[in-house]
């Protein structure tokens, strides 16, 4: 008997009538979910479901996942390209050849009269990687600006960075396997239960077969702290503090890999004068990690026969990012754990193609890795594409971080966006909604017109959905894994590689540059740049139907293999991609810049992901089924703190920062210490309001978890009414 009842309730499972399940991967995260699509009768997409043969998710999906084929039909999506003469004029609808003409013709306009820089093109993470080449094709080759990102500037930059100073090269060295092969792993600033369900569900039946220590190092009582054996509740922004202390201990007790250190890599010296600085004792002053807990972990992770770092956001989004990264592949280096089963320095992906867009977009430099700071690589593809070699400019140009601000100086005069969303995304919005009004001419390309950077724009170009296109993503673990398009594009939207390709046409050299009339026809592409035997992005023995028909294949995956499955490892043999072939060690001696609590501000403000939504919830938003979870902007705050303050549970209250304030809802939770709030990064006008615009040195990246705050009492009812606004999205 169930309380009272006699007879226990069926579950009752709705029949959706699906006719066709149609494969393709997931358009949320890094992850990289092998799915499938069901169609009913009428070919409306009514289900989804994860492929129970694809090696990353092996037939599960996330909340995000289970409920994509929504997508197709959520509110908001663009029907026709619409134009305007000012941000504050009424849209016309218009053709694409009439949209396309106008938008070539202003961008020669302003290149003609301010210089070519002075048009910009900010990308994403979002698009397919065959659209990304032809993108970085189209700017590169055509259009010619030097300022040209994407906004995964604002997520894995400093991962980039970081690899890039230690190996030589982009390129996560480790893979999801891993996992069931290491002794020790160390989260740094990751909260995979709700960033990427998928991977932690990979990781908890590792952990279910095979016991090793978990350790999970963040601020906040994540979802992955509780389930950790050891939480290092570090002191925000001090992560090189305690990575230089853990190999503080590792070399004073010689606990390090000599052997490997002395063949594979360079640096030693120098690394081993700056960590003596770092004992226990004093990095404890600083991080708030306690001396012996520190000598614990250390020993734990240099003993084992194979250890592990992951992280995401919490390194990245720093001041000290990409130092954050070197001090990770350092700790990894100098125990031997690096390109071996179970020892690795991965990074977890944000967005579910933020790795086709390092590889192939040319936002950096140019396609394959290659660097336009390589006179050698800059004529390959300048003949390769068939152009003349001085088109490309000689050093990388603005990020995005660089390029809004640009705007308020004059040196940007127009801008193209495309499945960004600065108006949220980027920190001190404030000030970036008076740097769009700055702008002569906004493109937004993008799948939702109902998106908040449109509010600024000239011109919008209705852009089709993630399956609704042909092409591949690449995942956190260098995994290609196909799109197909289960149904037509929405209206009259159409996919960005079309886009792409038809506004080529408009420019002279879109007349010496052939651009292929299909995505599979700019794989192929791709894949004779791709060749090289000392090229670690090597996809040449990859194909559209190949990759499909294995559920995704790893790079590097040469032409002739005979498997269908590419190198899971990177840096197996100990070569790295440097001049003499050897990985660096690089002495990181902390510099405290961080903005920190003082009287005037008193708490650390703290940002993150739910699981229920995604980036600026231009998508999530709009499924109720993720939607409900997290409808609001709140606040997770301490108990303790509260009642000093004065306020209640599921109150409103003002936030203030030197940069701006929000109206949030409060809630109390242990989860947080004293002197810090959490706020989900998702709601427009909200966090991002407050956070701080300070730049990682070598990466670029926003410090957007390290700031400071006060909380002040605010009128309800003027709340309520700001917060049902709000929930109208």
């Amino acid at each position: 008997m169930l309380f009272g009842r006699q007879d226990r309730k069926k579950i009752k499972i709705l029949d959706k009538k699906v006719q066709e399940w149609k494969y393709t991967t997931c358009g949320y995260c890094s992850t990289g979910c092998s799915i499938e699509v069901g169609l009913d009768e009428s070919g409306k997409a009514v289900a989804t479901r994860g492929v129970a043969t694809a090696d990353v998710n092996r037939g599960k999906l996330c909340i995000k996942g289970i409920f994509e084929h929504e997508l197709f039909e959520a509110s908001g999506r663009g029907n026709t390209p619409i134009v305007r003469n000012k941000p504050w004029e009424a849209w016309q609808p218009t053709s694409w050849d009439g949209a396309l003409d106008k938008m070539a013709s202003e961008i020669k306009r302003i290149q003609g009269q301010y210089g070519r820089d002075a048009f910009a093109v900010v990308s994403t993470g979002q698009i397919m990687t065959e659209e990304f080449y032809t993108l970085g094709k189209l700017v590169r080759g055509c259009i010619g600006t030097n300022n040209y990102d994407g906004n995964t500037t604002l997520c894995m930059a400093s991962a980039v960075s970081g690899y890039k100073r230690s190996f030589g090269s982009d390129g996560p060295p480790g893979c999801y396997e891993d996992f069931e092969h290491t002794e020790c792993l160390i989260a740094w600033g990751s909260n995979l239960p709700e960033q990427h369900p998928i991977i932690y569900w990979r990781l908890k039946e590792a952990l279910e077969k095979r016991k090793f220590p978990l350790i999970v190092v963040d601020p906040r009582v994540t979802m992955f702290a509780q389930f950790a054996d050891i939480h290092l509740p570090i002191t925000p922004g001090t992560d090189v503090v305690l990575q230089n202390a853990l190999m503080h201990v590792i070399l004073a007790e010689g606990l390090e890999d000599r052997d490997y250190i002395n063949a594979h890599t360079n640096g030693i010296e120098a690394l081993e004068n700056c960590v003596k600085d770092y004992d226990p004792i004093t990095a404890a002053r600083i991080c708030g990690i306690d001396e012996d807990t520190i000598r614990n972990v250390a020993r734990l992770y240099a003993k084992a026969g194979a250890a592990m770092s992951i992280w995401t956001m919490g390194i990245n989004q720093s001041t000290h990012g990409s130092d954050g990264v070197v001090g990770i592949n350092d700790l990894n280096l100098i125990t031997g754990n690096i390109g071996k089963p179970g020892g690795t320095s991965l990074s977890i992906t944000g967005q579910c193609n933020a790795m086709g867009t390092r590889e192939w977009s040319s936002c950096s430099g140019l396609p394959g890795y290659r660097a336009l700071e390589n006179q050698t690589h800059r004529d390959e593809i300048a003949k390769f594409w068939g152009i003349d070699e001085s088109f490309f400019p000689e050093k990388r140009g603005m990020c995005m971080t660089d390029i809004l601000p640009a705007i308020e100086t004059g040196q940007v005069k127009g801008l193209w966006l495309v499945a960004t969303n600065p108006m949220t995304s980027m920190p001190n919005t404030p000030r970036i909604r008076k740097t769009l009004e700055k702008l002569e001419f906004l493109v937004v390309q993008d799948s939702y017109q109902d998106v908040e950077t449109n509010q600024y724009s000239h011109m919008y170009l209705p852009a089709a959905v993630w399956a609704e296109k042909t092409g591949c993503f690449t995942n956190t673990e260098r995994r290609v894994n196909l799109i197909r398009p289960v149904v037509k594009p929405h209206a009259d939207s159409k996919p960005d590689f079309w886009i792409f390709t038809e506004l080529a046409k408009r420019f002279e050299n879109g007349q010496k540059i052939h651009f292929p009339d299909t995505p599979e026809g700019a794989f192929n592409e791709m894949r004779q740049l791709s060749k090289g035997a000392s090229r670690t992005l090597d996809i040449s023995g990859m194909s559209h139907d190949l990759i499909e028909e294995s559920r995704g294949i790893q790079w590097p995956y040469r032409e002739g293999t005979k498997e269908a499955k590419g190198d899971q490892r990177l840096y197996t043999d100990g070569v790295f991609q440097t001049p003499d072939g050897k990985a660096k060690l690089i002495a990181l001696p902390f510099i405290d810049n961080n903005e920190k609590p003082c009287d005037d501000y008193p708490f650390w403000l703290n940002s993150g992901r739910v699981v229920e939504h995604f980036h600026t919830r231009t998508r999530t938003g709009k499924l109720g089924n993720c939607n409900k979870f997290s409808p609001t902007p709140y606040m997770e705050m301490n108990p303790d703190a509260a009642a000093e303050l004065g306020i209640r549970h599921q109150t409103y209250v003002r936030l203030v920062s030197r940069r701006g304030d929000a109206v949030v809802m409060v809630q109390l939770t242990q989860r947080v210490p004293r002197n810090m709030v959490f706020i989900p990064f998702h709601f427009h006008d909200c966090v991002n309001r407050l956070s701080l615009g300070l730049l990682d040195p070598h990466s670029r990246q926003p410090a957007y978890k390290q700031c400071s705050v006060r909380i002040e009492h605010t009128d309800q009812k003027q709340a309520a009414k700001l917060n049902a606004q709000r929930r109208a999205f």
